[in-house]
């Protein structure tokens, strides 16, 4: 090992307290010299955050003004205490305590609990699971995995948030939560489920801070000597801290103010998990003599890409985006974030693997190239192109798709229905093999309509909605494929992508990539409903979603890509748009509010033919007003929304009366017959020939053949099927 090498992976620790100064930037240098009174850092991302206040613990002890076992340094998962004991080993302060919440809650628990209660602590269960499922079987409600680990989250989210089961409903409904199930049920479990640990003399993880804040709260003589042992706090994250965990940080401090908060109002991504910013934004309410930093610095991000985060939160709206930090990159110029619009998702995942497979022979490491989505279920996709073209990849925060359990039992379901053949009674009005594989996955929880809100059952849906649009993207190729052939695909397909990696691109939904960077970040998939994601409904939530488009954005250093697809499969109408953060950023959008005819200029165009086709027929314009028409609805009805209809309303709700009746008969949703734009588009043109009616966006060759006689009947006036009788 050469002297260069050695002093690259063992610094040498800094002679002197002033030496571990050298080369802060003057913000960070400021935060490393307030050593008094509350203090409070504001560091966007890719600041050096860490930096600045491991430098402070260490000029701190190094100067003597902090004993190293008096300051405890706060944070949020193990990796990041565990690096931040790390530098501070480097820095000549190694006894200082680096631990997170619980971790340090636990220790004092332990230690204190013989004297504040008496005998031993109570065992902590490793996992609630097992003991939430006994608790929801005794108030005799049946709850299947997924919707355990949901309704075990909602109890989580309670205990942080110092809620107690009877308040519970009430505390949803203010917050405008999303419940697994209803409200009442889920307040009846978690009080079930409290009383079994008390029966059992067990605590869970939450209850390690509800029992020591208790402890501390009841025993002044046990807060006094806490707080004598620990007199100097750091709490990292800020942004993410719950009600509970601030308790019982009150109560660690008691009424001194040796405090100093990091964090970023725009980086709270974890709401949903009772994580609040408002400690962090009202800090200097609470401390009117604080020292407040700034650190703006981006040493991370090219300007280009911090032009587009800033960008990103200057469209923000609500109380985080008025403490937004406007960043100033410090790295040299880069390439521009390029824009790429897809005709269809597969051409999107292949299009994203091409451009990695050109990183990568151009000396980008393959462990320095990420791509990052909303939900997890949008993994396979990605998974099944990097695979093709040979880019080995790794999954970060999720299981690779063909080994989640939902999508292994949907694999033996259908391998069963494929051998049973025409002797499986789930198949006998299924018809072609997208219904097949609906019917059997039916069984498996897949319904036509996700369920509400976001959790385990949602990913569950997503996963086997994932199988559905993928047997009728396979039945679209291969017209004549059999429920064995599809099998016998999913089996390549799993076989392909369990190559064992080591190096590898990162595959991460956009939460689990938060804290993480990389040379190159691939953002895929950013279209209305999935970024915002549909589920998003109040003003605070979408704005959380743009938050999280803004921590996707900063991962990057140097390249970045974000791309859309105008339709699901090849061949699909292509009536997604992308998502509303991009407009006014991305080239050839306007602001928020302005019509515009969609992206030009520098969005790149990756859908092939499909392109070709829609650059041939044109802008599609308003028939009332003239203007161009971009959203999918208002395309098909050849008209804005709110310009006046000509709609013959009697004859929209015969054909929805029609629709119903063949829903039924197919055993199928109504949309799958025609959507409801669809029927107000027939309704307003009132199609008496085929072709008229072919016009008709949502009328497809296949469905003129299946339905039209019927709706030309309907809208001559006629019954349908009057017309086809024998003379």
């Amino acid at each position: 090992m050469t002297a260069a090498t050695h002093s690259t992976l063992f610094p040498q620790v800094p002679q002197t307290a002033d030496a571990v100064l050298d080369g802060l930037d003057p913000e960070q240098r400021e935060v490393a010299t307030a050593l008094h009174g509350p203090v409070c850092v504001l560091a966007g991302a890719g600041t050096g955050k860490t930096r600045a206040i491991t430098h402070r613990i260490a000029y701190g002890v190094r100067a003597g003004i902090l004993q190293p076992a008096s300051v405890l340094a706060v944070t949020f998962t193990n990796r990041a205490a565990g690096e931040m004991r790390g530098r501070l080993r480097q820095l000549g302060a190694g006894g200082v305590q680096a631990r997170t919440f619980h971790s340090a809650a636990l220790r004092q628990l332990q230690y204190f609990w013989p004297k504040a209660v008496g005998g031993d602590l109570p065992r902590l269960l490793e996992r609630k699971v097992q003991l939430v499922a006994e608790a929801a079987a005794r108030c005799r409600v049946r709850l299947d995995r997924n919707e355990l680990r949901d309704t075990t989250g909602e109890i989580e989210w309670a205990k942080v948030t110092q809620t107690v089961p009877a308040d519970y409903p009430a505390a949803v409904a203010k917050s405008l939560r999303d419940a697994p199930r209803d409200p009442a049920e889920i307040g009846q479990i978690y009080a079930t489920y409290e009383q079994l640990k008390r029966d059992r003399g067990a605590i869970d993880f939450e209850d390690v801070l509800l029992l020591t804040v208790g402890i501390l709260q009841d025993r002044h003589d046990i807060a006094e000597q806490i707080r004598h042992q620990y007199q100097h706090f750091v709490v990292d994250e800020y942004q993410d801290v719950s009600p509970l965990q601030q308790r019982l940080l009150d109560l660690w401090l008691g009424d001194r103010d040796s405090l100093c908060v990091v964090g970023d109002a725009s980086q709270t991504i974890y709401s949903f998990t009772g994580a609040t910013p408002d400690h962090l934004l009202n800090f200097r309410t609470r401390h009117p003599n604080a020292t407040v930093v700034k650190l703006v610095r981006d040493y991370r991000s090219t300007p280009q890409i911090v032009h587009l985060a800033n960008g990103l939160l200057g469209q923000a709206r609500g109380r985080a985006a008025e403490h937004r930090l406007e960043l100033i990159s410090q790295r040299d110029p880069g390439p521009e974030p390029a824009y790429t619009e897809y005709a269809d998702e597969p051409a999107e995942a292949e299009g994203t693997a091409r451009r990695i497979r050109d990183l990568i022979a151009a000396g980008v490491p393959a462990g320095e190239i990420a791509v990052l989505y909303r939900i997890n279920a949008q993994s396979e996709i990605y998974e099944q192109a990097l695979a093709d073209a040979g880019v080995p990849y790794q999954l970060r925060g999720a299981e690779r798709f063909f080994e989640r359990a939902e999508v292994r039992e949907a694999g033996v379901a259908l391998r069963g229905a494929a051998r049973a053949g025409g002797n499986d009674p789930l198949l006998d009005d299924a018809g072609d093999l997208p219904s097949q594989v609906r019917a059997v996955l039916s069984t498996k929880g897949w319904t036509t309509e996700p369920p509400a809100g976001s959790g385990a059952v949602r990913d569950r849906w997503e996963s086997l909605a994932a199988l559905v649009r993928l047997a009728e993207d396979f039945a679209r190729a291969r017209p004549e494929a059999t429920l064995g052939d599809l099998v016998a695909e999913l089996d390549e397909r799993a076989a392909a992508q369990h190559a064992p990696t080591v190096q590898g691109v990162t595959l991460a939904s956009l939460h689990a990539a938060k804290g993480l960077e990389w040379d190159a970040v691939f953002l895929v998939g950013l279209t209305e409903g999935m970024m915002p994601i549909t589920y998003a409904k109040t003003d605070e939530q979408v704005e959380e979603e743009r938050r999280l488009l803004y921590v996707g954005v900063t991962r990057a250093r140097l390249h970045l890509c974000l791309s859309w697809a105008l339709a699901r499969s090849p061949g699909g109408r292509a009536s997604r748009r992308p998502t509303r953060f991009l407009s006014g950023l991305r080239p050839g959008s306007t602001a928020p509010g302005a019509r515009t005819a969609g992206g030009g200029g520098g969005v790149e165009r990756g859908g092939g033919s499909a392109d070709r086709r829609r650059g041939r027929r044109g802008p599609v314009r308003c028939r009332v007003c003239g203007a161009t028409l971009t959203d999918a609805g208002e395309m098909k009805l050849t008209r804005c929304e709110d310009c006046p209809s000509d709609m013959d309303e009697a004859l929209y709700e015969r054909l929805r009366e029609w629709r119903s009746e063949q829903a039924k008969q197919l055993g199928q949703p109504p949309y799958c017959v025609f959507t409801d734009k669809t029927l107000m588009a027939i309704a307003e043109a009132v199609p008496s020939t085929d072709g008229e009616l072919a016009r008709i966006s949502g009328v497809g060759a296949r469905k003129l053949d299946r339905f039209g006689a019927d709706v030309l009947a309907i809208c001559a006036g006629q019954e349908p099927g009057e017309g086809d009788e024998e003379v």
